[in-house]
């Protein structure tokens, strides 16, 4: 087999297998907007039967208009050309008619449709796995889905309509020609058949460019982000790196630009050959007709209709042609949104769940625990284990990298370790419902979110399953000592926090984190996880927070993460832990009286605010700020 005839093959199988995609569309639509759909067929279906109706009533209607002009203009003479002519402008006016209303429906279809993806896909965003969150892959599939989710799905179903619509108007042209030549509509298929070859080309070549280039797109708006956003507006600024970024922008955008303009180039030559071929072929036929009207085997109106037919009967082609190529491009795209849909979470609940206990009694106990984090080499942890008895408040303190926020992200069971386990009282966490586990503890993160609210509402996200009252709001607000921060603010508790919006008031980091420790305070769980809860407040304000928290915290698993030996010394039990693994435990006299590196690090920090020379090796921990 020619090697020409092998590769159309393969890309009509290609875009058989890409087709694929097209119920799942459809069956998306349906769903999204059933009534509208319906009557958007309905009117596709007339539509495709009127242009059929206006060519067909031409050769009548010129036929008529010679004998009138015979006949003279008397009332019997025009009468029927008269007729003819006002079902003619019925038609068109229907034409038009139903053209505005197809547009109407579609934009209420459009409206509805991108609505319902946007929920699907933000659905999907927000239970997948924390994980899919640190893969490049993840992201790049997320930024294919938002793209093709805004307006693919609405245009493959006005492209399968228009196919539709175009093929019953083919299919009855088709009927119109075939009394002059049973081969013509052999003739126009096969002068649309370069065209087709074309579209199906150039859409696979331009799906894969655009799939490869998903990174750079996404560098851009990287760089766009950057320098449009309030973040980085002050770093830009200081070391003049807008110019940098500027010039980043622009370096990606003109290689995007120039790879797009030299495939609007081949397709374009593709097409003008395509279309040239069909001219020709459109020409011959014509010659053929003209032949016969000269030897008086047809009439005028015969001629006229032969013409409107087969160029209609080109332009069908042609149209049904590009709305293949339209559909196989658009089910390429969406092959992204399917696939972006399609991700499922490893972190699933257990087929036989076992309840969730309603307060801790005995603990909670990392057994033999090895997890790696996604495409990482290193171990965060390796066959670690650690118990930490119920009702008690445990600090772990150590370096970066220690792996001390695993142990948070694990117990909330964002992840699963590779090996070993976390359990509850003795129950495996991978054998409660994730909803249930999760509504057992409330989490400060070391990088808690600004949320976009009012103070109360800010407070309130820590515990929407229940009806938060003023009381308890401000009860939250007070144990985290963000009360007389947010009674200063212009309308207390009502006041929007942050920039974005109008009348929004700023905080600083210090009295952010106090909002989002007073979130974390307001969800009355049995434990309690804080991943450096007070790395913005002065050491003042940190001693007093300290003492309301362990009020707060009485008869709850409490687990406070920190650098601070001035929170550490305050708890019942400290763990010092390094590599992924607990190397001393103990109150804190219990640590100093070993001479362990917990003492070492604590001597280390007295002689740095007594301004005493260090002379002995210590677990790099950060003192706490002093003024």
């Amino acid at each position: 087999m020619p090697s020409d005839a092998q590769t159309l093959l393969a890309k009509l199988r290609d875009w058989t297998i890409q087709l694929a995609y097209l119920p799942q569309t459809l069956r998306l639509v349906w769903v999204a907007a059933p009534d509208w759909t319906m009557a958007w067929a309905v009117l596709l279906a007339i539509q495709g039967l009127l242009p059929v109706t206006t060519v067909y009533l031409t050769r009548p209607l010129i036929d008529s208009l010679v004998l009138s002009m015979r006949a003279g203009t008397s009332w019997e003479g025009v009468q029927h050309t008269l007729i003819l002519a006002a079902l003619m402008a019925g038609a068109l006016l229907l034409t038009e008619l139903l053209h505005s209303v197809t547009d109407w429906i579609r934009s209420a279809q459009s409206e509805l449709v991108q609505d319902h993806i946007s929920a699907l896909v933000h659905e999907k965003s927000a239970t997948t796995d924390l994980a899919f969150y640190e893969s490049p892959e993840y992201y790049d599939r997320l930024h294919r889905a938002r793209h093709d989710a805004s307006s693919r799905p609405i245009v493959l179903l006005e492209n399968t309509g228009a196919l539709l619509q175009n093929s019953l108007t083919f299919l009855t042209m088709m009927a119109v020609l075939m009394p002059y030549g049973s081969w013509l509509p052999v003739i126009l298929v096969v002068s649309t058949l370069p065209a087709l070859f074309a579209v199906i080309h150039s859409s696979q070549h331009y799906h894969w460019w655009w799939t490869q280039t998903t990174p750079d797109r996404r560098w851009a708006q990287y760089y766009d982000t950057m320098l449009t956003q309030s973040p980085a507006a002050a770093e830009l600024r200081l070391f003049g790196l807008g110019t940098y970024f500027q010039s980043a922008y622009q370096t990606i955008r003109r290689q995007l630009r120039t790879e797009r303009m030299r495939l609007l180039k081949q397709q374009s030559l593709a097409r003008l050959g395509a279309g040239v071929s069909a001219l020709l072929m459109f020409g011959a036929v014509m010659g053929w007709m003209l032949w016969r009207a000269l030897h008086g085997q047809a009439t005028l109106g015969d001629l006229a209709l032969f013409y409107q037919a087969f160029d209609r009967g080109q332009s069908l082609m042609r149209s049904l042609l590009g709305n293949v190529g339209q559909i196989y491009t658009h089910s390429l795209f969406l092959g992204n949104l399917f696939e972006f849909l399609g991700l499922e979470p490893k972190v699933r609940d257990p087929t036989d769940p076992v309840p969730a206990p309603v307060q801790l009694k005995e603990g909670i106990h990392f057994r033999g625990v090895t997890f790696y984090y996604p495409a990482s080499e290193r171990p965060s942890l390796r066959d670690f284990t650690l118990t930490i008895p119920a009702g008690k408040v445990v600090a772990i303190v150590g370096p970066n990298g220690a792996g001390k926020s695993t142990l948070v992200k694990l117990l909330c069971r964002f992840y699963d370790p590779q090996a070993g386990g976390v359990e509850l009282d003795g129950i495996d966490l991978r054998a409660l419902p994730v909803k249930d586990l999760r509504r057992l503890i409330t989490v400060l993160f070391q990088w808690p979110v600004s949320y976009y609210a009012t103070a109360e509402q800010n407070i309130a996200y820590g515990d929407l399953s229940a009806e938060s009252e003023a009381a308890g709001i401000e009860a939250a607000a007070r144990a985290a000592g963000a009360h007389e921060v947010i009674t200063r603010l212009p309308r207390g508790y009502k006041t929007l926090l942050g920039k974005w919006f109008i009348d929004g008031a700023e905080l600083s980091a210090g009295e952010w984190q106090r909002i989002a420790l007073a979130r974390a305070f307001l969800r009355r769980a049995p434990i309690i996880l804080l991943d450096e809860p007070t790395s913005f407040m002065d050491s003042w304000a940190e001693a007093d927070w300290f003492e309301r928290f362990r009020a707060l915290a009485q008869g709850r698993t409490a687990i406070v993460i920190t650098h601070r030996f001035t929170i550490a010394m305050r708890a019942d039990i400290i763990y010092v832990m390094d590599n992924g693994q607990i190397l001393e435990s103990g109150s804190h006299q219990e640590l100093l009286a070993q001479g362990g590196l917990y003492a070492q690090s604590w001597a280390a920090q007295i002689r740095a605010n007594t301004g005493l020379p260090e002379k002995t090796s210590c677990l790099p921990i950060s003192p706490p700020i002093t003024r």
